[in-house]
């Protein structure tokens, strides 16, 4: 799913002009106001319609658990108002969102929607393993498929009781090398048997503790097949694939190579 972040005047506006022009399912996230909160002794109360329209409200939900629960099911998101979201961002007027924004327009008027359009074309899309878990199901082979293995990586706080907490970690790609190296991983653990297709992400930028950091699934015939993928996959990722790791702790900071 990819995410493009519209804040300052108008926004709500731009947004409802540039839905007509994205392909498929589109998912828009308004900013609200404290008062517009609902409380149900449920946590959510929901409606729906008998054409699959429907509304929500509830608590205790923050902008990126939001948009990874929209992710498997929708091609694009398009969050309104969010000043200070770590997303890339069209800032209209004068608007100061977090970050330098990826376009400016003076007004909402004369936004260039054709500009808007290819910059949401360029975006890396946002990858959950909920998302790639269903991409694996709409598998041609998925028939004959009688497991689902997944490995799910995350930013640990401490290895032992002794270390200084973790409070963030950065990763950084070797741009096009790191792509190539995962396709041929991929590549070459689906030509085994039984394995029907392997899927593999890992994300960059400043990861903050308890976040999710890589993802393989693997699609197979039987349990043993996906098992064993799911672990030369993430072994095979780590080893041969260009990724930096720098580590912030509450005591320093270092890339990993480096302290190594």
């Amino acid at each position: 799913m990819k995410t493009l972040n519209i804040v300052g005047p108008g926004a709500v506006d731009l947004a409802d002009r540039l839905v007509p022009r994205l392909d498929g399912r589109v998912a828009t996230v308004e900013t609200l106001p404290e008062t517009a909160a609902r409380d149900t002794d449920a946590g959510a109360a929901y409606g729906l319609s008998a054409d699959g329209s429907w509304i929500g409200a509830g608590d205790g939900e923050t902008l990126d658990d939001l948009l990874d629960s929209l992710t498997p099911e929708y091609d694009h998101a398009l969050t309104v108002g969010f000043d200070d979201a770590h997303l890339p961002t069209v800032a209209i007027d004068d608007a100061e969102p977090y970050g330098d924004p990826r376009l400016a327009v003076p007004d909402v008027e004369d936004a260039d929607l054709d500009a808007i359009h290819d910059l949401v074309a360029d975006l890396d899309p946002r990858v959950t393993l909920e998302s790639l878990v269903e991409r694996a199901k709409t598998s041609p082979l998925a028939e004959r498929s009688g497991a689902i293995a997944t490995f799910t990586g995350r930013v640990r706080v401490k290895d032992s009781e002794d270390d200084a907490p973790t409070t963030q970690l950065e990763f950084e790609k070797y741009e096009g090398v790191a792509a190539d190296r995962m396709r041929t991983i991929r590549s070459e653990l689906e030509a085994r048997d039984g394995v029907f297709e392997v899927l593999m992400h890992h994300r960059t930028g400043v990861l903050e503790e308890g976040e999710d950091i890589v993802f393989v699934v693997v699609l197979a015939g039987h349990r043993e097949e996906a098992f064993e993928t799911v672990e030369d996959g993430i072994n095979r990722l780590k080893d041969e694939v260009p990724i930096f790791k720098k580590e912030s702790t509450v005591d320093e900071e270092f890339w990993i190579h480096e302290k190594a």
